[in-house]
């Protein structure tokens, strides 16, 4: 039972981590290239749009705040030359966003496309490109970038590196929280000494990663540009920049809280473990020593993960949109909780497969520790959702909402995972080990050192040294993961090397701890209830590694507020640019008087040369002429028009007219005027939307 308990573990540790790497790799392969979070909500000229005489500009407006350079916004000419001025024009008033780009007079007509290319204000590049023409639509053989900034190689190796940046900090963070809140000895765990110092070298390697790929990243998506020292220097200039730079000198500082955590701290722990000396004051001044450096470790971790947290608010969703003043300290918030609670729970997971027995103490502080971090996460994440998505709909409509509510079933998930650990806690305390068996077992193993049997051993009085406290005890809940030591042969217990007395002793001594210790290990691996410990323990990291992955993706996601507004956006901009149709009945009063007209204009947008044509039918749907119609636009609200129509008469019943300007978009007012004869007309007013 022994020998099997241990390889069964390994197979379910190896099972639980493939299925969680394998949603790993799914999850973040579908989340690059990242979507843009500053989305493009309107241009002038209007994409596809005709107009009469090339504009003196091309503006673009934008949801949130980007930034452009003088390249970012390029014009080419039907044959794909570049013909804007290559300066950028800053027309952003109040709370419209709102860059320009100069043209030359006398632009031929044609076909022109418009490529644009910027970086949000959360840091993520967004791009895109569309056409207008000038007097009639051309072809054009201007070529424009396919990829999308921030994909390709560039863009997989920038979301490799944001999801190890993410890691690290919840490794660094979490695992020092574990250790200073809820188990002090695990500073000398050479396990999460190694959990600690690896999330801090990831943070730190994946940082400066970031830091060189923003060049390419955000520009022209080659490899090659990580060299290129010009655009690191100009990325050092940037919001973001700064944030990657300001991490890695608070990761030199928490460098040194490593050092003395697992320096000065742990020897501090060690020290305090011995039995204390009654007549001496050490004990006292070590256990001030101890209170002293665990007060400021506690002062000064937290002061770093606070910096740590804020370079990611400072330079991500929370720095834009709505509220940042509220949105960034809860974002703090918000990934403090995380690192708590999964850089927590690593740390035990660590503990319990490759480290001493943890105490049953800890893992109730931890317990507490987590039931806290999710009551944060719970209300932080409640007051982002809202500021992220903003209506029920569109947690389903949107990319951003459908990633909210699977990290939110993981979140469930984990929390039920948790409770199951839990109980299996609970049935650890509940447990005892009766004392003759375990005075017997002591004796056993002494009688396995000495030579001789368990009944002489325990009537003989001898005493072995003192075991670990068994796995079915109330103090503790954890054994290591490795194989139990395998126990000398008796008859190399006392070797007849002609020693002194004081090395058989020592070396008897040595051998019945190993003996005491293995035994202690056995019985732990055995335990059905540990066993299930370790194993809800584990499914919890693995369900918080794919939870990571999840929240990863949903940061380089476009929120669903944007995502609606870009939608509602393109629908009134579609529904106004659609041709406008008009059926207006009419009555002048007079024989033959009354009849229904209808009027088409397209395409029905400003700053465009629309076709306007007008049909007239008696009551029976049958076409007729009358003696006169007149056509006029109006916008009260700007002071526009009256702006005469003088449609010319094609064929029965119909009359057209070229080339109606309509100079601004926005809510017009159609009249139209029908005469039957000299005496009978009568005029009629709609209203009509111009894109």
């Amino acid at each position: 039972m022994a020998t099997t308990v241990p390889g069964r573990r390994r197979s379910a540790a190896l099972r639980l981590l493939a299925v969680a790497a394998a949603l790993f790799g799914a999850l973040l392969g579908g989340a690059v290239p990242a979507a843009a979070h500053a989305a493009l909500t309107g241009s002038t000229p209007a994409q596809g749009s005709v107009v009469d005489r090339a504009p003196e500009q091309v503006s673009l407006t934008f949801s949130e705040g980007v930034a452009m350079g003088d390249d970012s916004i390029r014009v080419l000419d039907p044959k794909g030359r570049r013909v804007d001025r290559g300066k950028l024009r800053d027309l952003c008033s109040g709370d419209t966003v709102k860059y320009a780009a100069g043209l030359p007079p006398g632009l031929a007509d044609g076909t022109y496309t418009v490529a644009w290319q910027a970086v949000s204000a959360d840091s993520h590049p967004v791009s895109g490109a569309f056409t207008f023409s000038v007097g009639a639509p051309s072809e054009t053989t201007a070529a424009v970038p396919e990829q999308e900034a921030g994909g390709g190689l560039v863009g997989a190796l920038y979301g490799v590196a944001r999801y190890l940046a993410y890691a690290g900090f919840v490794l660094l963070a979490g695992g020092a929280v574990f250790v200073l809140a809820c188990r002090p000895a695990a500073a000398g765990v050479r396990s999460v000494q190694r959990l600690i110092v690896q999330g801090w070298a990831v943070l730190t390697g994946s940082t400066v990663a970031m830091l060189l790929l923003r060049t390419p990243y955000t520009g022209s998506g080659e490899l090659a540009d990580v060299f290129d020292l010009g655009g690191l220097r100009q990325v050092l200039e940037t919001k973001p920049g700064v944030a990657l730079v300001s991490r890695l000198l608070l990761l030199a500082v928490a460098a040194l809280f490593v050092a003395v955590l697992f320096g000065a701290y742990a020897r501090a722990q060690g020290a305090g473990s011995g039995a204390p000396d009654p007549g001496s004051t050490a004990p006292a001044e070590d256990g001030r020593r101890r209170t002293d450096l665990t007060l400021g470790l506690a002062i000064g971790g937290v002061i770093v993960a606070v910096g740590l947290a804020a370079t990611w608010a400072m330079a991500e969703h929370a720095s834009t949109g709505l509220q940042p003043g509220i949105a960034m300290p809860v974002d703090v918030l918000h990934l403090l909780a995380v690192a708590g609670w999964l850089g927590g729970l690593a740390a035990l997971v660590v503990s319990l497969y490759w480290g001493p027995a943890v105490e049953r103490t800890a893992v109730r502080r931890f317990s507490r520790l987590a039931f806290c971090s999710v009551l944060v996460l719970v209300a932080t994440g409640i007051y982002q959702s809202w500021r992220q998505v903003g209506t029920w709909r569109a947690l389903t409509d949107t990319t951003y909402g459908q990633l909210l509510l699977l990290k939110t079933g993981l979140v469930v998930l984990l929390v039920g995972i948790a409770w199951t650990s839990r109980r299996w806690t609970a049935r650890l305390t509940e447990l005892r080990t009766p004392a003759a068996e375990q005075a017997s077992g002591t004796a056993a193993v002494d009688a396995q050192v000495s030579g001789t049997s368990a009944p002489e051993a325990a009537s003989s009085g001898t005493s072995a040294p003192e075991a670990p406290v068994s796995a079915t005890t109330a103090s503790q809940t954890q054994v290591p993961a490795t194989e139990p030591a395998q126990a000398p042969a008796p008859e190399a217990a006392a070797p007849d090397d002609g020693g002194s007395g004081a090395d058989r002793a020592a070396q008897l001594a040595r051998q019945r701890a190993a003996l005491s210790t293995a035994r202690t290990k056995r019985i732990r691996d055995a335990d059905p209830e540990r066993l299930g410990l370790r194993r809800s323990v584990l499914a919890e990291a693995s369900v918080a590694v794919v939870l990571l992955v999840v929240a990863t993706v949903l940061t380089a996601t476009e929120p669903a507020r944007t995502e609606e507004a870009v939608k509602r956006t393109a629908g009134q901009s579609a529904a106004a640019n659609q041709p406008q149709v008009l059926t207006i009945p009419f009555d002048t009063g007079g024989p033959r008087g009354k009849g229904t007209a209808r009027l088409d204009l397209d395409p029905g947008r400003s700053g465009s040369a629309n076709e306007l044509h007008l049909r007239i039918s008696d009551p029976s749907g049958k076409t007729m002429d009358v003696a006169e119609v007149k056509v006029s636009f109006t916008q009260r609200a700007q002071r526009l028009g009256p702006l005469p129509v003088v449609p010319g008469h094609v064929s029965e019943g119909h009359w057209s007219a070229a080339g109606v300007q309509l100079p601004v978009p926005g809510q017009w007012e159609l009249s139209l005027l029908v005469r039957t004869s000299d005496i009978d007309q009568v005029t009629e007013t709609r209203n009509v939307k111009i894109g």
